[in-house]
This record gives C-alpha cells, sequence and structure tokens, in this order.
C-alpha cells in the first residue's frame, strides 16, 4: 500500500500546489462580496487566510515525520508547501494592515503592546530569509548554512501557533490543537533539531 502511494506521489508535479494555491484566496474574496464571511468579513478573511497559512506551515513540517516514520515520500513537496504557507501569510498580514488597521501609527503602536501581533509579526520576519532562499540557487551558495538557516522553520511553527492562541479570546480548543501540533513536530526531531554540531566535552574534548 505505502509503494503504491509513494509511486502514485511521483506523477504528481510539485507545481500542482502553486496553481491550486490561489483557488481558496479567490473562493473568499467572493465569500467576502456575497456576505459569506458573516457580519465582519475583513475579520473573517484575515483570520482564513492566517490558518491556512498556518496548517500549510505545519503540513510542511510533516514531510519529514511521515517518511521516517511511515515510510511517505512528499519531500518533492516540502518547499511549494513553504512557499505557499508564507503566501497566505503574507496576504493575511496584509489584510490586517490595509484593510484592518489602516493607520500607520497604529500598527507600530499594535505590534508592541499587543503580545499575539508581537509574537506573529516575529514570526513572519522570521518566514522572510526562509522564502527569500527557497530556492536552488541559494542551496548551492549557502551549502551547509541552508540547512542551519531553516531551521528557523520550526520556531517559526511554533510562534504561528502561539500567535493564534493568544488571539484567541477565552479558552478555545482549535488553537491549542495547533500548537500542541507544532510542539509534538518540533519533539519528533529530537537531536537532530539544533542546527549546529555540539563540540565534546570533558575528557573527550582534551583527548
Amino acid at each position: 500500500m505505502r509503494d503504491r502511494i509513494n509511486t502514485a506521489l511521483r506523477r504528481i508535479p510539485a507545481w500542482v500546489i502553486y496553481v491550486m494555491a490561489p483557488l481558496p484566496v479567490v473562493w473568499l474574496v467572493w465569500q467576502g462580496f456575497i456576505g459569506g464571511l458573516g457580519v465582519e468579513p475583513i475579520r473573517a478573511l484575515e483570520h482564513e487566510l492566517g490558518e491556512i497559512g498556518l496548517q500549510l506551515l505545519l503540513a510542511g513540517l510533516c514531510v519529514t515525520p511521515l517518511r521516517r516514520y511511515l515510510g511517505l515520500n512528499l519531500l518533492k513537496f516540502r518547499r511549494a508547501l513553504g512557499l505557499v504557507a508564507f503566501f497566505y501569510i503574507t496576504l493575511h498580514l496584509l489584510v490586517w494592515l490595509v484593510l484592518d488597521v489602516q493607520i500607520p501609527a497604529q500598527i507600530w503602536a499594535d505590534i508592541v503592546k499587543r503580545p499575539y501581533i508581537t509574537v506573529g509579526m516575529l514570526a513572519f520576519v522570521l518566514m522572510v530569509p526562509l522564502a527569500l532562499t527557497s530556492n536552488n540557487a541559494s542551496v548551492r551558495r549557502l551549502g551547509a548554512r541552508w540547512r542551519r538557516l531553516h531551521w528557523l522553520t520550526y520556531p517559526v511553527a511554533v510562534l504561528g501557533a502561539l500567535h493564534f492562541v493568544l488571539l484567541a479570546k477565552g479558552f478555545q480548543i482549535e488553537p491549542l490543537i495547533y500548537l500542541t501540533l507544532a510542539l509534538l513536530l518540533v519533539a519528533l526531531r529530537g537531536r537532530g533539531l539544533w542546527p549546529w554540531p555540539v563540540k565534546p566535552r570533558g575528557r573527550a574534548q582534551a583527548s
């Protein structure tokens, strides 16, 4: 069964993800025009875009555990998932900046005073170098440093889920599920998560 799934996955090109990426955006915008996003369409659009971005980010982090523990090879889709996640989170940020807050001075005040916005902005800032280096030229140019840089994917996922938890009003299960999943994916990496080699200590170091 696993071999059949992997064979089928090999036949699907990674560009399919890029082609399908804008479809939910078109649907959400259309729902906003026809009143399908409720009484606060801008907030609803902002929330939906952010949640899809978080889902895609976590999906990208699932690629390695699925390969390691279940033998499912989704490796060729990981870069596309990460870039599309960045696309949605960028749209999420733009909706907040342009349609929600609108006032430049208020934007900075919110970033400084509201913890959930501070955490969300930190996650976005960390994502920028990941998106800019998600290409073959950067992999060749950076060499081993590329893996160290892309270690940031893990704190980004945790910060994104924490942003969702802090944003939620009252006790809500859904944001906690995202945070738990992000922490679980980090835990599954174990010792392999640390991007720099650990130097031996004590007598081992002296020898």
